[in-house]
């Protein structure tokens, strides 16, 4: 049977190390640092440890986490991302035990969290589909090397002919501008509006952008721009750890979309970091049958590799069944109206 263990940082981070977990960033210090200075988030402080957990079979460890307390429309919960991240195989059955040893360490510590949301690669009947946001089962990532050859070798056939086709034809010339951001984000943020008002969504504040930069640091956090007469055309947002980074946000201009500017910024950014020695580039999230709205983003990522990956999609897991229940009740309503 699995159980729960809150320790300090400085105890989970050295528990990862020794159980050879590569934490993802979303795992990380500076990530909590981050996501705490958006309004209603901080870290989970249910006890002492803050929300650093290790769950155990025995003295072998199971699985780590770092849970976040998010606080929105008078309720709380709390949310490991990308997480928990398991030291080696596991069963269905130990995601079930996970699931049961969390809800009761929760109800134990902290008597107001209605739910956690935590990364489960299988629906078991202790979880449900999540409340609110976007989640994902499948990303594709691209394998990094110093050689930008090798980079497209390892491309499909379609990107391959559209990245080089970029490199011939589009006059944008692309860059890591991250210092450039630091001074002043508003050109990046007006592309980002824009774009959110042609795929239908809506942004972040600018400030959110700009202290992910500035928190999570050079080290941690990226922005790579295409420019085109000196206009920024289309820019990412990419983040840095264990070896791994992420695109996580992405704006083009409309005037750009026929000029190949993606195919050549995202090129760019593959041979940038893989210079630097970053072994993946993880493309965050194409669509499936468990995540359809997400499918119009499947033609332009799945050309830059090979290797389209599962990962455990975000699932809730109820901790005050009967609130979650009458929140559950509440969104549908929403969706009739």
């Amino acid at each position: 049977m699995i159980s729960a263990e809150e320790v300090t940082r400085e105890e989970f981070d050295e528990i990862a190390r020794r159980s050879g977990i590569a934490l993802p960033i979303e795992q990380s210090t500076y990530w909590i640092k981050y996501q705490s200075h958006i309004d209603g988030r901080s870290q989970w402080r249910g006890s002492e440890g803050g929300g650093n957990l290790v769950f155990k079979n025995g003295d072998r460890v199971m699985a780590i986490g770092v849970f976040l307390e998010f606080e929105t429309h008078g309720y709380r919960f709390i949310v490991c991302q990308h997480g928990p991240v398991w030291a080696g195989d596991y069963s269905v059955q130990d995601e079930e035990n996970l699931a049961k040893v969390l809800s009761g360490f929760a109800r134990e510590v902290d008597k107001n969290v209605v739910f956690a949301r935590i990364s489960l690669r299988d629906e078991i009947p202790q979880s449900s589909p999540i409340l609110s946001t976007v989640t994902y089962d499948f990303t594709v990532v691209v394998s990094l090397s110093r050689d930008p050859e090798e980079i497209l070798a390892g491309m499909k056939p379609r990107g391959r002919r559209d990245v080089r086709k970029s490199l011939r034809e589009c006059e944008a010339e692309c860059a890591d501008e991250t210092r450039l951001a630091y001074e002043d984000f508003s050109p990046y943020y007006r592309v980002m509006a824009e774009t959110a008002k042609r795929d239908g969504f809506v942004p972040m504040p600018s400030s959110n952008y700009e202290e992910m930069l500035t928190i999570l640091g050079y080290d941690h956090c990226r922005l790579f721009a295409a420019r085109e007469g000196g206009e920024v055309k289309a820019w990412s947002l990419v983040t840095l750890n264990s070896g791994t980074a992420v695109r996580y946000y992405a704006a083009m201009q409309s005037s750009a979309m026929k000029m190949h500017v993606t195919d050549k910024l995202l090129y760019t950014e593959c041979c940038i970091l893989g210079a630097e020695g970053v072994e993946k580039y993880d493309l965050m999230g194409i669509g499936s049958d468990f995540s359809p709205t997400l499918k119009g983003l499947n033609e332009f990522k799945t050309k830059f590799s090979k290797d389209v990956e599962k990962v455990p999609p975000s699932r809730d897991v109820p901790i005050h069944k009967t609130f979650y229940s009458a929140l559950k009740a509440a969104k549908k309503l929403k969706s009739r109206i």
